[in-house]
């Protein structure tokens, strides 16, 4: 190959990028141990098994066509964890060159076998986007060979999606973006506020403006000098790094953030990066004709998204293919202006008169008086799902009987889901789901110990025992 394949001053952008990315496949994995079990497992509260009777291989690619049993799950899940720690360790990048690629083409063919029969919990864009990125790291090859160029180019084309599709959403969706008012809202209303959402949501409106306006810069300018000459990348990719982790101190946006960091340190080269990495050579001519097939492969997959970016109806976090590659991104093109909070009750009373406890979710706001939590790059997908009811209840409709149920069983599966539940010996009688406006407390409200301030806004299901609820 020529001298345009190879990319050597891009082996510490090429080690940043991998590790990072392995980071992401081990929360992912640890993630799908802890929770894919009472949300989508046996008896979960969207069955796997009953999916996988409803679709086939081709239209949901995964190992559990095979068979499916919780145990089969957690078999896949901590063989993920395995390689994805021996892959953050280093070990993996001390292997052979076929080595590697195996590695990392198995944490890609687990993790995309969970995720496709992950069903709704799954249906987020930053597990395409892991998927996507995972995918190419597997072309990168290991320390001692040297990176190639079109891989790289790749990961900077994807980062470039990310960036690129999230600005274009926003100037085309909601109002508020393009009057620069969306922050007076969304720091209160996202999915998941952390620790200083509260901090700021209070900064003075002109500074809102300003972080609107910059974030706009950063979405529909700065991608495109992420293919200029040296040293403009790098300007780029830091602007890039730089957002995110004002967006990870701001809320809570699961392993988004951190993935989109991988992807900017593909663009950064030996100029910036200064740490010491293995002499290398060239990969051998079966890797260099693979990983040419590999980029000929994404190109032409670049039609869908680049038509539904220039197009005038833009969806985000649209998967095209269903192995996730060459995906559609973008997030929050609608700002929610008042904070609704969905809040299940149950009580032991069988009148439903009296002793209507909470249960609580970590990572969603509840009691008050709680400072949000930081969670990300954790993932807690039931409280995401249920920020989602509360703006339209029709969210639920496929599993929020079910939850109820189980809470109404004493279900042990569904109490790993939560953080506090209020009935530890016997079950509650009855179940309830409250709506609340929920907005941040003052300074005055803030000192008196509060987080929140609430207001009810209703009943979403009313009191029901096992018998009201459907089958």
């Amino acid at each position: 190959m020529g001298s345009w394949y190879w990319a050597p001053e891009y082996r510490q952008a090429r080690a940043v990028c991998a590790h990072l990315v392995a980071a992401v496949y081990l929360l992912g994995f640890v993630n799908a141990l802890r929770q894919f079990r009472p949300l989508a497992g046996e008896h979960g509260l969207t069955p796997a098994p009953r999916f996988l009777r409803a679709v086939g291989f081709r239209r949901s690619p995964s190992l559990f066509h095979l068979h499916y049993s919780d145990r089969a799950l957690g078999a896949v899940a901590w063989a993920g964890v395995l390689l994805s720690s021996a892959a953050l360790l280093g070990v993996v990048s001390a292997l052979p060159l076929w080595a590697w690629t195996l590695v990392w083409l198995a944490m890609w063919v687990l993790y995309l076998s969970i995720v496709n029969i992950g069903q709704i919990w799954y249906g987020f864009g930053w597990e395409s986007l892991l998927l996507e990125a995972g995918f190419l790291v597997v072309f990168l090859g290991p320390a001692h060979t040297t990176p190639p160029a079109p891989v790289l180019w790749l990961l900077c084309w994807l980062l470039f999606r990310v960036e690129f599709g999230a600005g274009l959403i926003k100037l085309r969706g909601d109002s508020c973006w393009r009057d620069l008012t969306a922050l007076h809202h969304h720091h209160e209303t996202q999915p998941m506020p952390g620790p200083l959402s509260r901090f700021f949501h209070r900064l003075p409106g002109p500074l809102h403006k300003a972080e609107v306006l910059a974030n706009h810069g950063t979405q529909l300018v700065v991608p495109f000098a992420l293919f200029a000459p040296q040293p403009i990348a790098n300007v780029a990719a830091v602007l890039i790094v730089l957002t995110q982790c004002w967006l990870l101190l701001s809320g809570n946006f699961a392993w988004l953030n951190l993935i989109t960091i991988a992807l900017a340190f593909a663009a950064m080269d030996d100029r910036l990066l200064r740490f010491p990495v293995p002499e290398t050579r060239d990969s051998p001519l079966w890797h260099q004709i693979l990983v040419l097939v590999v980029a000929a492969g994404m190109l032409a997959l670049a039609h869908d998204p680049v038509r539904n970016m220039i197009g005038r109806n833009q969806v985000m976090n649209r998967s095209f293919n269903a192995l996730h590659l060459g995906n559609t991104y973008g997030a929050f093109g609608t700002v929610t202006r008042t904070r609704y909070e969905v809040v299940i009750e149950g009580t032991s009373d069988h009148s439903g008169e009296s002793g209507w406890r909470e249960y609580e979710f970590p990572g969603k706001p509840g009691d008050p008086n709680r400072r949000p939590p930081q969670v990300a790059p954790y993932h807690h997908r039931l409280g995401w799902l249920l920020w989602f009811v509360a703006i339209s209840p029709n969210y639920g409709r496929s599993w929020l009987p079910t939850l109820l149920r189980g809470l109404l069983h004493g279900d042990h599966q569904i109490r790993r889901l939560l953080r506090h539940a209020p009935f530890p010996a016997e079950p509650p009688a009855l179940v309830r789901v409250r709506l609340y406006r929920y907005h941040f407390a003052n300074r005055q409200e803030h000192l008196r110990g509060a987080w929140w301030v609430r207001e009810s806004a209703g009943e979403l299901i009313p009191a029901m025992s096992t018998a009201d609820l459907p089958g």
